[in-house]
């Protein structure tokens, strides 16, 4: 790679914390309730808390986003699957620099039935979440 972790980049140094291509988009930004992993590699649960974080909070199903659809974010939904954990993986909200990448990364999730996990997009989870919330709220009526 001409540009390496650390170098200077368009937005600062390359994946170093208080840089500005760091930092979490504000239509993401978190909660004051809510845990930010700083994740060391490719995977969102290698050298970090994830895991316990999860557990803690009795979470088994996972929606996976981010960059690169081939290498982080499948190195996380392969490490959060050994773990037990369910994953969906949106297709609209993750990304490749290659589209042929994208695509076979997103295949490899649900070959053989889910193997890894799910692929669907983000109109249809928001759905799925709104309506399992109007569910709950009916229920205890």
């Amino acid at each position: 790679l001409e540009t390496g972790i650390g170098d200077e980049g368009p937005m600062g140094r390359v994946l170093i914390r208080g840089q500005p291509g760091h930092e979490i988009i504000p239509e993401l930004s978190p909660t004051d309730n809510e845990p930010v992993i700083d994740k060391p590699g490719k995977g969102a649960f290698y050298e970090t808390d994830l895991h316990l974080i999860l557990q803690n909070r009795h979470i088994r199903t996972l929606i996976v986003c981010g960059v690169t659809t081939e290498v982080c974010v499948h190195t996380t939904v392969r490490e959060a699957n050994d773990r037990g954990y369910e994953c969906l993986v949106l297709a609209d909200c993750v990304g490749s620099y290659f589209p042929e990448f994208q695509h076979v990364a997103l295949e490899m999730i649900v070959a053989q039935g889910g193997i890894f996990g799910w692929v669907s997009d983000s109109k249809s989870a928001i759905s799925a979440l709104l309506n399992q919330q109007e569910q709950r709220l009916s229920s205890q009526l």
